[in-house]
């Protein structure tokens, strides 16, 4: 049917009797390769040199560079990506205040261009409020347990911020609901969810919200199986480098949040403290006729130098701080589906042993274990791809983050260095 869940792939080519049986043999060193991903799964040494391609196949050298310019000449190749083949279209725009008697909401206009044959328009326009993209993300979650689903912006974006009306908290919510759609969009898996065109077409959202909880995918219903305490052995050498990893980034990724707005925060007290400097310089230029000039010059240049850094911290308000912490978010959304990962891997070693303590002889390996490898297996290939994906679309957005930010600086000491 139209608009109807993509099955989600298997990465798994045999057959569980073709594998090692973890459990034929009492010794623990025979025990290890069965549970040990194939050589083809192994991550070399770290995720930071595992060999990446762009989506049109370009390979990325992941080495450090040897200068700053061969660092530009090799992002350069992010801006080779084709986009002629893309077929489906988002943006959030044009915010707008409700106000009713019991409360008082925004909400965003969501435009859809398609060719899709999964909808029956070519374009749609809808209204929908934060907590409509709140009800997405938590049916893909549902839906699609094996797959990275992007973050949303936290209900406060930035710390400090208590007028969640003003124009500018609402043009960085709009920012970061455009993206989190824009990344679903380009998913080969999530951009064909149900929910998702529910999401684009439906006039009415909230018919669709009082259906109650829908049934979850069978892979959704693996994920809640309760394994009875068993506890993971060991991840495969690939996912536990990639929780390794994820622990360094928002470690380090957090450190860079708190320092960019304790520097955000002395910016604005040192900018009260400018805006009442330059005002004295006038006052004395008119008591000292003589000294007229070169004080309303200093009284003028503070003045520069007020506008320019004001201009400066409301960039790394609105633009700096937004990306880091949609990050520190998708760092932990990407734990979430890890552990995902490990409960289906337990399950199956639980399964695994409950067949091995079993007297009978059984000619083959019951099918719901064989079911159970194939989750595994499906956990595996999909949260590969999806971290892969996750680390280009990092580089491109870090990129444009630290070359803008870099920018603002020179135009900022440029502005307070014009005599």
């Amino acid at each position: 049917a139209a608009g109807a869940p993509k099955p989600l792939p298997s990465s798994g080519p045999k057959s569980l009797r073709e594998m090692p049986h973890p459990l034929a043999t009492s010794s623990s060193e025979e025990m290890g390769p069965a549970l040990t991903p194939s050589p083809d799964l192994l991550l070399p040494r770290s995720i930071a040199d595992k060999d990446l391609s762009l989506p049109n196949g370009t390979p990325v050298d992941t080495s450090s560079p040897a200068s700053s310019s061969s660092l530009l000449n090799r992002l350069q190749l992010d801006d080779e990506l084709d986009v002629e083949t893309r077929d489906l279209f988002v943006t959030v725009d044009d915010p707008k205040k409700h106000v009713c008697t019991m409360e008082t909401y925004i909400t965003y206009r969501v435009t859809t261009k398609t060719t899709r044959a999964e909808f029956d328009l070519p374009e749609y326009s809808v209204r929908r409020r934060y907590q409509d993209f709140d009800w997405l993300r938590n049916k893909l979650e549902e839906s699609q347990p094996t797959h990275l689903i992007p973050p949303l912006p936290e209900k406060f974006v930035v710390k400090g911020v208590v007028d969640r009306f003003s124009e500018e908290f609402v043009e960085t919510r709009r920012k970061a609901l455009d993206k989190f759609l824009k990344r679903i969009t380009d998913h080969p898996v999530l951009s064909f969810n149900e929910h998702f065109n529910v999401f684009l077409t439906a006039k009415d959202l909230n018919a669709y919200k009082k259906q109650g909880m829908a049934l979850l995918s069978k892979v959704g219903e693996s994920v809640k199986y309760v394994t009875g305490g068993y506890k993971l052995r060991s991840r495969p050498l690939e996912f536990a480098a990639i929780g390794d990893y994820l622990d360094t980034f928002s470690l380090k990724l957090g450190t860079i949040d708190r320092i960019a707005q304790r520097i955000i925060k002395e910016q604005l007290e040192y900018l009260v403290e400018l805006r009442e400097y330059g005002p004295v310089y006038s006052t004395w230029g008119g008591l000292e006729v003589e000294l007229s000039e070169p004080l309303e010059g200093v009284s003028a240049c503070i003045g520069n130098c007020c506008t320019a850094l004001e201009e400066l911290s409301e960039d790394m308000t609105e633009e700096f701080l937004p990306v880091l912490r949609e990050y520190i978010l998708y760092a932990e959304s990407m734990k979430n589906v890890l552990k995902k990962r490990d409960q289906v891997q337990a399950e199956y070693e639980a399964k695994l042993e409950a067949v091995a303590l079993k007297k009978e002889d059984r000619p083959k390996v019951p099918t719901d274990v064989e079911k159970c490898q194939d989750r595994v297996e499906c956990f595996n290939a999909d949260l590969k791809a999806d971290m892969e994906r996750w680390q280009n679309n990092k580089r491109q957005d870090f990129r444009h983050l630290l070359m803008g930010m870099a920018d603002k600086n020179i135009q900022y000491y440029e502005k307070v260095c014009v005599t």
